[in-house]
C-alpha cells in the first residue's frame, strides 16, 4: 500500500501514453522505448536513478476483458530495494511486489515498513512552493 500510493503520479502519466502504443513495444520487445516512458514518466516524482523499468514486461489481451500492460520495476533508494510490477490498465492502476530486500541487520517488521515509507519519501522530489520561494523582496 505505501508503494502504491508513492508512485500514483508515475502511474497516472503512464496511464497517459496510449495503451495499444504501449502494447505495440511490449510485444515488439522495444524495451529502450519502454524504458524512455517510464523514465520520463518518473522524472516529475523521483529522483533520478531511484524508480527504474526492469526490462521486462507483459501484455494481458484476454478475450472479452480489458487489455493490460505489466511493467517491471525497481525501487533503490537508501538501504531498502523493491522489485514490483507495475499494472497499467485503461481505467486503473495496480502494483504487485516481487520482493523487498533492506541492507544492514535484521529489524522487525514495524521497522521495516518505516524504513520503506522514509525511502520513499527520500527519494520524491520536494514540490517547488509558488513562485519558486527564492526570490528577492524587493527592496
Amino acid at each position: 500500500m505505501i508503494l502504491a500510493e508513492a508512485i500514483q503520479g508515475v502511474a497516472a502519466e503512464l496511464r497517459l501514453v496510449d495503451l495499444s502504443i504501449l502494447t505495440r513495444y511490449v510485444i515488439a520487445e522495444q524495451h529502450g522505448n519502454i524504458d524512455d516512458l517510464v523514465s520520463s514518466s518518473t522524472e516529475l516524482f523521483f529522483k533520478p536513478g531511484t524508480l527504474r523499468y526492469g526490462l521486462q514486461a507483459d501484455v494481458d489481451l484476454r478475450w472479452g476483458g480489458a487489455p493490460a500492460v505489466s511493467l517491471d520495476m525497481e525501487f533503490q533508494h537508501q538501504d531498502v530495494t523493491v522489485f514490483f510490477n507495475l499494472v497499467l490498465g485503461s481505467l486503473s492502476a495496480a502494483v504487485d511486489v516481487q520482493a523487498i530486500t533492506f541492507e544492514g541487520p535484521p529489524r522487525s517488521p514495524t521497522e521495516n515498513t518505516r524504513r520503506l515509507a522514509e525511502a520513499l519519501a527520500a527519494a520524491r522530489l520536494a514540490p517547488t512552493p509558488a513562485g519558486g520561494g527564492d526570490e528577492a523582496a524587493p527592496g
